[in-house]
């Protein structure tokens, strides 16, 4: 087991003298660890694996873990951000909990795990989606053969159909017919020659046709009784697996929090076509991350649907506050997934070929007032012409340049369901803000509203540049601040590049102007931070340590010494979503420590402290965090000079 209570407590010590109260780290589900009994190809936070993984998080000192999206992802998709936003991932489902209530038994999991891949420290995505189809099936098959042995289940199955009935029935009525209309896209569903297909618009009937899609639903529940009943059961069987993680997480002390996605998946939008604007879809505008502005394809809620008539909260903002309902409701707190979308979304035109183009070409939905390519977006516009900067681009932080409290309230329509879903001021919910490079003047002003913060990515920093969103003497209590994220290379990976090409002595001057400013020995440091990546990493998040704000994310690959990227944004490959914490990661990172090429929390935190002055201060602390990194280098090196086993 890594780290200890005590290894923990003076972690803690450590982050109080630096100002943070807290240290979450990010990983998805499907990058949990598993035991090799349980493991189905795919990680899962609900493993017994996962378990001993989170309690090895608590003994490290995080007090967070920040999971991905959880939603329902298809067969030929594994993008979490493209998952459902009701219905929860089954391919998450634990086995073992399933053994231990008698659904499943030895023999049902040996023939279910049968054939897995070798590599466990991959994700295996088709594999695990047969398993999991197949361990509910048997479940379900053994719930309803001896519903008298599982009574107990049998009534939260109930209990659960009844509270959650505004979405299951859709939900379990678009898996029925995707199955069967030939597991193909709802927008190729064919129906009678002539007639709208009521499958394609079973929850959006096309005027006229309302009364035949009720029929429809009413048909289809009738003749599939089996079939709902067996989603809805492998729906419980996930959310009592979450609230019994949510539970465990909370008894060691650690937050959990939830993923807000901004996309809407195919199967929402199928459910929900009656909401969406016409001819527009979401996207990124260029940046200095993706100067090509990335096409996601996302649909995008009808702001003409917000509001009643009479100003009361209309069909979109209902949608929004069920969504966010549920989801607060299951987790310690919420990061919002490109906020932007919430407040001022750059949107392109749908009836343009070219997606790449078309996105460069797009807008900010509510900041065109008067722009001759997206005429179908003046009616929308909460400015005018006048407040906008015609030098500037459309996508830039000050093409709009100012606001009326009027305008920032009509902007924060939507994110203030997002703060209070209940409409309500009694109740504040824990919002992190996933802002990056940019921040436009609409978003900033409704964040500054709600007081709430931006991430600093360090490893983005242009060490040249002291204006630099990103550096770290610019961040704020309220930000978050991290070496990077899932869509960002490993920290490890960087370091090694930054070292061969010699880029890596700015990299450190900078730092020592921070760290080492008075120094006598600043040039030997300079010189060895530049040259050694683990120097020069933990130096990094000894800077983050120092800054103003007061929580850290760390994803998971940075902690442990990895070096493959997890996810490459703009592309679609196999490797993407792929990568997992090893399955030998105790040992692989114990080794890694002790040539400090993993995350040593202990290490940075001397090196903050120490720049703070504080080796003359808090003596006891630095002597107990100098005790606890040196500690973990040794467990490294005896462990590397263990001979392996016969």
């Amino acid at each position: 087991m890594i780290g200890s209570g005590s290894y923990a407590s003076c972690v803690s010590s450590g982050l109080r003298a630096c100002g943070v109260d807290k240290l979450f780290l990010e990983i998805h589900d499907a990058s949990f660890p598993s035991f090799s009994a349980e493991d189905t190809g795919r990680g899962s936070p609900y493993t017994k694996g996962a378990a001993r993984f989170v309690e090895q998080l608590a003994n490290l000192g995080f007090n967070g873990i920040q999971l991905g999206p959880q939603g329902l992802t298809s067969a030929d998709n594994p993008s979490p951000y493209d998952g459902t936003l009701f219905s929860r991932n089954t391919l998450s489902l634990a086995l073992s909990p399933l053994g231990e209530e008698g659904l499943l038994d030895q023999k049902d999991v040996a023939t279910l795990l049968a054939g897995r891949p070798q590599d466990r420290d991959r994700v295996h995505y088709g594999f695990a989606y047969g398993v999991q189809r197949g361990a509910i099936d048997r479940a379900y098959e053994r719930f309803g053969a001896n519903r008298t042995d599982f009574l107990e289940l049998g009534k939260q199955l109930e209990e659960f159909r009844r509270t959650h009935a505004q979405w299951l029935e859709q939900d379990a009525l678009y898996s029925l017919l995707f199955e069967m209309h030939g597991r193909q896209s709802w927008r190729s569903w064919e129906g009678a020659a002539g007639e709208p297909d009521p499958d394609r618009n079973l929850f959006n009937p096309t005027p006229g046709f309302e009364a035949a899609c009720a029929d429809r639903r009413t048909e289809l529940l009738e003749a599939n009784k089996e079939a709902v009943d067996r989603y809805t059961f492998g729906q419980l069987l996930m959310h009592r697996q979450h609230r019994q993680l949510l539970k465990r997480c909370n008894e060691l002390g650690i937050k959990l929090y939830a993923d807000l996605q901004i996309g809407l998946s195919e199967q929402d939008v199928w459910g929900h076509q009656g909401l969406l604007l016409k001819n527009y879809l979401m996207g990124a505008p260029p940046s200095r991350t993706n100067p090509m502005g990335q096409p996601w394809g996302f649909a995008v809620l009808d702001p003409g649907q917000y509001r009643t008539a009479d100003g009361a909260p209309g069909p979109v903002l209902q949608f929004v506050r069920q969504r966010l309902h549920k989801i607060y409701s299951e987790y310690d707190g919420v990061r919002v997934d490109h906020p932007h979308g919430w407040v001022c979304p750059w949107v392109y035109r749908s009836d343009i070929e070219d997606p790449f183009l078309a996105v460069q070409h797009g807008a900010r939905l509510f900041s065109s007032p008067n722009l001759p390519n997206h005429p179908a977006l003046r009616a929308f516009s909460y400015v005018q012409d006048s407040q906008l900067n015609p030098e500037r681009a459309l996508h830039a932080d000050h093409w709009v340049e100012y606001l009326t409290d009027e305008q920032v309230d009509a902007y924060a329509q939507v994110f203030s369901c997002l703060v209070s879903p209940n409409g309500t001021a009694s109740h504040r919910y824990d919002l992190v803000c996933e802002v990056l490079s940019t921040l436009p003047e609409p978003l900033k002003r409704v964040l500054d509203r709600f007081g709430l913060g931006r991430f600093r990515v360090l490893q983005k920093v242009d060490p040249h540049n002291p204006t630099d969103v990103y550096r770290s003497e610019l961040a704020e209590p309220i930000d978050w601040i991290m070496l990077g994220n899932h869509d960002t290379p490993t920290i490890w990976q960087l370091a090694d590049d930054w070292v061969r090409k010699g880029s890596s002595r700015d990299r450190a001057e900078d730092l020592a102007g921070r760290l080492v400013p008075e120094h006598a020995d600043r040039e030997r440091w300079v010189t060895r931070c530049a040259g050694h990546r683990g120097a020069l990493v933990h130096s990094l998040f000894a800077d983050l340590l120092l800054s103003q704000a007061r929580s850290i994310m760390v994803f998971f690959a940075d902690l442990l010494g990895l070096k493959e990227q997890y996810n490459i944004p703009g592309t679609v490959q196999d490797p993407n979503w792929s990568l997992r914490v090893p399955s030998d990661y105790e040992k692989a990172y114990l080794l890694r420590l002790a040539e400090d090429h993993a995350l040593n929390i202990p290490y940075a935190l001397t090196i903050a402290l120490r720049a703070l002055g504080f080796d003359r201060d808090a003596q006891p602390v630095l002597a107990r965090l100098d005790r606890e990194a040196q500690s973990l280098r040794d467990q490294g090196r005896r462990l590397a000079r263990t001979p392996p086993l016969d």
